[in-house]
């Protein structure tokens, strides 16, 4: 029997990182840096739950048992498979991070003090390539997008909250998101990078709801806490073209890399 806390942490390890930057920043802010910031190796490693966010309050950034690649991730808005040329420990090695901002501020500035922070401690420093890979290319379906425009507010976030419940069953509900932030979501959420390529700007309001399917390894007849999954309700790709107009295609094109010229593994601080 599976327990259902397990199956859910697996599935969402990368979606502890919340509100975050809607698309990285063509030139940043090398300014913007947190005015405290620990990382340090975990003692939490390989216990279970590896994840990354901002605090609610807007003044923290928190890791814990976080390996570098998904800290990368997040801060540039990739799957794993999408850093090339990355040292092993990168990947095995686990980090707990305490970062504070001088004062509340807003989840882009937060997240561009964390891009900051990575280049400092890490001397992360690393070039982007196109490179052909498989992938979803997230298009307009030919009878037009169903979403309502939302431009944010006075430049505030944008947002999208992420639920599965029950087990199987995702709702995605945004606000005032671009196409490239829900590329990069879907792409949390699969087994390949999405590409926007729907030619859509601004920002939009939409509701998502699908089931998944059952994780790798899942047996025959297993069950959560005692009960059948419940896998009825349309797939992913069927809830993208009915409920948001749009589709996505499966293929192999040019998908954005980060090539990792030079990276140091932090001191303990």
């Amino acid at each position: 029997m599976y327990n259902r806390g397990v199956m859910h942490r697996i599935a969402t390890n990368v979606l502890f990182a919340a509100t975050l930057l809607a698309q990285v920043p063509s030139q940043i802010p090398s300014d913007l840096k947190f005015e405290v910031a620990s990382l340090k190796p975990s003692e939490k490693e390989n216990q279970g739950f590896a994840g990354i966010r901002p605090a609610l309050g807007g003044q923290r950034y928190e890791a814990a048992n976080c390996p570098i690649t998904l800290m990368i991730q997040v801060a540039y808005r990739i799957k794993a498979d999408q850093i090339v040329g990355a040292p092993g420990w990168l990947e095995t090695d686990r980090f707990d991070m305490e970062a504070l901002a001088a004062k509340p501020s807003s989840a882009d500035e937060l997240h561009v003090m964390l891009m900051n922070m990575l280049a400092d401690r890490l001397q992360l420093k690393f070039h982007h390539e196109q490179r052909d890979m498989q992938r979803y290319a997230l298009t307009v379906d030919k009878g037009g997008p169903k979403l309502t425009s939302h431009e944010a507010d006075n430049g505030g976030d944008t947002w999208i909250d992420v639920a599965e419940a029950p087990f199987l069953h995702m709702k995605m509900k945004a606000t005032s998101t671009p196409m490239d932030y829900l590329a990069f979501r879907l792409s949390q959420l699969m087994d390949r990078p999405v590409v926007n390529l729907t030619n859509l700007s601004g920002g939009y309001d939409f509701h998502l709801d699908y089931t998944r399917e059952l994780p790798l390894g899942f047996p025959t007849n297993g069950k959560i806490n005692g009960e059948e999954p419940d896998t009825s309700g349309p797939t992913v790709f069927a809830a993208v073209k009915q409920q948001l107009g749009l589709e996505l295609k499966a293929g192999k094109g040019p998908v954005e890399v980060i090539v990792i010229d030079h990276v140091e593994k932090p001191s303990a601080n």
